[in-house]
């Protein structure tokens, strides 16, 4: 006879639990590694090198104007999502496929169509050149848009579930005061949308701080100018491994604590 599992009983079936377990290994073991071989004897040293703290100035640096930049136009996009639910289904899912195919498009490709829009003799780089003298690849600006491209959809999921999860009555009540369409959005719906804006924003600065494959492409790894954090990894991969562990270390510790922050204080709201 078959046993029977008594209440209460949450163990895993073996078929489950390895699986399971192999799965956690293949996440958990090359952080592992990383650490293992990391040259914590040199690891100051190391970190504190012109190089490692230029590319550091240049990732911080991209990486919170291409936050500011996500925010400014990723909560009104996010918003445009919801308020898409009324347009016909083509439409919308067109939109959505738009906006989310960053998260599924290889960065260097992303690179590459960055580079024949803004490139110099690109679609919208030739006519900026020409008219303007405005020459964007290989420029700080260059990284900043590199990140933003990456990085907006995280910011705009996070603010659109946020949204989604708005009491409208409250937007009604408003609107029965008078109040417009901007006023309600302003004064009532980011105030009870903030935790989700800043938890995509706070994901966006993550994901723009560890961007290789677009900002190599359409930036390049100028020392000083363009080289972040990631694309200084690459190079002294080639030439100074543990180099290259020191400042990944450094690139590890911060997603870690990224997600760490976000559990505690904003992906577990309302489900505690």
């Amino acid at each position: 006879m078959a046993r029977t599992r008594a209440p209460g009983d949450t163990r895993l079936p073996v078929a489950v639990l390895v699986p399971a377990l192999l799965g956690l290994a293949l996440l958990v073991l090359p952080a592992v590694a990383l650490l293992a071989r990391a040259p914590w004897t040199t690891l100051a040293p190391r970190l504190a090198s012109e190089t490692v703290v230029e590319a550091l100035r240049v990732s911080v640096t991209s990486a919170v104007l291409a936050t500011v930049a996500s925010l400014l136009l990723g909560v009104p996009l996010a918003w445009l999502l919801t308020a898409s639910d009324a347009w016909p289904a083509p439409a919308r899912r067109l939109l959505r496929a738009v906006v989310t195919v960053p998260l599924v498009l290889p960065p260097v490709v992303g690179g590459i169509a960055l580079l024949y829009l803004l490139g110099r003799t690109g679609l919208l780089g030739r006519p900026l050149d020409a008219a303007f003298g405005v020459t964007i690849p290989f420029t700080l600006a260059a990284v900043v848009i590199a990140q933003t491209f990456v990085a907006m959809p995280f910011l705009v999921l996070s603010v659109e579930g946020a949204l989604r999860g708005v009491d409208r009555g409250l937007e009604g009540a408003a609107a029965s005061l008078g109040a417009s369409r901007w006023y309600t959005f302003r004064r009532v719906t980011v105030p009870l949308v903030a935790p989700g804006v800043t938890a995509g924003a706070v994901l966006c600065f993550a994901r723009a701080l560890g961007e290789f494959g677009a900002t190599i492409t359409f930036a390049g790894t100028f020392p000083g100018r363009t080289q972040t954090l990631p694309t200084s990894v690459y190079l002294a991969q080639q030439s100074d491994p543990e180099s290259a562990v020191a400042v990944s270390l450094v690139l590890l510790a911060v997603g870690v604590g990224v997600l760490l922050l976000l559990r505690d204080r904003w992906l577990t709201t309302g489900v505690r």
